[in-house]
């Protein structure tokens, strides 16, 4: 999965490496995870996200749709009604990263004990205590 020497990024990158950023970038991560529960028209899939720019959105929504993660399903009807949903694919992509994100919330507190214990070494107070073998 190493990127060519000399690529500048993007289709130049390793296309496992792509595909792996596509999935796991902030808003693939959310937009699979609630596209596995149920189609969504696009305006409720950024309420149900929360927070996503309309752009944003619709630029996920493209590149997942691309890697063949996501079907839209655009109506021939007035007002026009697209709807997305996961393929095969997609589902299979979202169990993955629903599997990261449940390990994530479960394991939450020993990454803010990390982060606090990581912070208390960086402050000025914490490394002198840590450097003379002292507490805080």
């Amino acid at each position: 999965m190493a990127v060519r020497k000399g690529s500048s990024g993007g289709e130049d990158m390793c296309p496992y490496r792509l595909v792996l950023e596509h999935v796991t970038s902030r808003w693939g991560v959310l937009v699979l995870i609630a596209l596995e529960e149920r189609s969504y028209r696009f305006s409720e899939l950024r309420r149900e996200i929360g927070r996503v720019s309309e752009k944003m959105l619709t630029q996920t929504l493209q590149t997942l749709e691309r890697d063949g993660m996501v079907h839209r399903d655009a109506k021939p009807v007035i007002p026009p009604r697209v709807d997305y949903s996961l393929t095969a694919l997609g589902r299979e992509a979202a169990e993955q990263v629903r599997t990261l994100a449940t390990w994530t919330e479960r394991r939450m507190e020993a990454v803010t004990e990390a982060r606090a214990a990581y912070d208390e070494t960086r402050t000025p107070e914490g490394a002198r205590a840590v450097s003379s073998g002292g507490s805080a």
